[in-house]
């Protein structure tokens, strides 16, 4: 189904001269994402299919999805959109959505159903987190560490708190060089409750408390601002044991055969997808629609879990995920959301960051810098 049908009512992309015009579509995309193994999963599952079914569209890729608050408050500040389509995490879309610079949508107009013709808002259901948020994968962030250090004598690291334990797991670590995580698991291996970190975290002396803890590894961390650093770091020994989205720790395990583990304790589960910048051209906009009407069915969301260890975010999509495209081993165990994965996982709270995000991004960065 195309574009003309899909859009017969909407009112909340107001795009009614779209839909009258989809003929007119756009026949370049400029798509922003995150680099590395993701953005190779996403052009084997959906884009090039896409273009195959339409040969006369050229694709861009900005790697720049880590940087999109910024950038896009930057080009509405200049007047100068050049992004059509950009994934980003679900708190990130809820900052962007608030601040108008990305579009709020009908999900069930503009996306396909599931094959049972369930509604696209019940396929994909509390993954909805946001009017202008369109849902990908489910994934998390977690630890990879070498299973070959020495100096660990034999010991392997299974909990959270092993990463600030420099005593039995000597050895540079690598951490994302932004707040959202990095607090938390401070948090937890400073005795917060789990049910009580997102209220500490509130307070100045909750935040203080977790950047102290951090100060008890700081000089033997790398920070990462791409999730290709960590897999990087760890095969080439520059770190023992690093954060990194547990896809990217697949890839470098499964795909690259590296001495490498993976530590599913404490992974934090975020939800990653699709906004609209707010403002595109018409025939930009006609293009957009009709590529993310293809690009989250329920099929090509399936697929891409062929090609990378996240889970796609329709439920219709889940029994369609069976082994990987070229290495043959079941997917299902490599999962984050797997029983046996998920013992002991926790949900970032997305509203939450949406709230504080710049003011913890300030503190953050304040605190790098000493």
């Amino acid at each position: 189904m195309k574009l003309t049908t899909t859009l017969m009512a909407s009112t909340a992309l107001t795009v009614a001269a779209v839909s009258a015009h989809a003929q007119d579509m756009a026949d370049s995309l400029t798509l922003v994402s995150w680099g590395g193994a993701y953005q190779e999963s996403q052009m084997k599952a959906y884009v090039e299919p896409y273009i195959a079914d339409n040969p006369g569209v050229s694709v861009t890729w900005d790697e720049s999805s880590a940087e999109a608050v910024a950038k896009l408050r930057a080009m509405d500040e200049a007047g100068n959109l050049t992004w059509d389509l950009v994934d980003v995490t679900a708190a990130d879309a809820m900052r962007l959505c608030d601040e108008g610079l990305a579009m709020e949508v009908d999900h069930d107009e503009i996306l396909a159903p599931a094959p049972d013709g369930t509604s696209a808002s019940d396929d994909f259901g509390d993954m909805i987190v946001s009017d202008c948020f369109i849902p990908q994968i489910a994934y998390s962030y977690t630890f990879g560490y070498r299973n070959d250090v020495a100096e660990w004598n034999g010991q392997v690291p299974t909990e959270i708190c092993d990463v600030f334990d420099l005593e039995t797991f000597p050895g540079k670590r690598s951490l994302e060089k932004r707040p959202h995580n990095n607090m938390e698991w401070a948090l937890m291996c400073d005795g917060v409750a789990r049910d009580e970190i997102y209220d500490a975290l509130e307070t100045e002396e909750g935040r203080n408390r977790a950047l102290a803890k951090l100060d008890t590894i700081k000089d033997e961390v790398v920070w990462w601002s791409s999730g290709a650093d960590t897999p990087q770091l760890l095969a080439d020994k520059e770190v023992v044991f690093g954060s990194t989205y547990n896809g990217r720790l697949f890839s470098l395990i499964a795909e690259q055969n590296q001495p490498v583990e993976m530590m599913w304790d404490s992974q934090a589960y975020d939800i990653d997808g699709w906004i609209i910048p707010a403002g595109l051209e018409d025939d930009k906009l006609a293009r957009v629609l009709d590529f993310l009407y293809f690009a989250t069915d329920t099929q090509r969301l399936a697929d891409q879990a062929k090609y990378i260890s996240y889970g796609p975010a329709r439920k219709s999509s889940a029994p369609l995920v069976g082994e990987h495209a070229e290495l043959g081993i079941d997917m299902a165990p490599h999962m984050p959301t797997s029983p046996e994965n998920s013992v002991n996982a926790f949900v970032m709270n997305f509203e939450w960051w949406a709230d504080y995000r710049d003011d913890l991004d300030a503190k953050f960065q304040s605190w790098l810098a000493n």
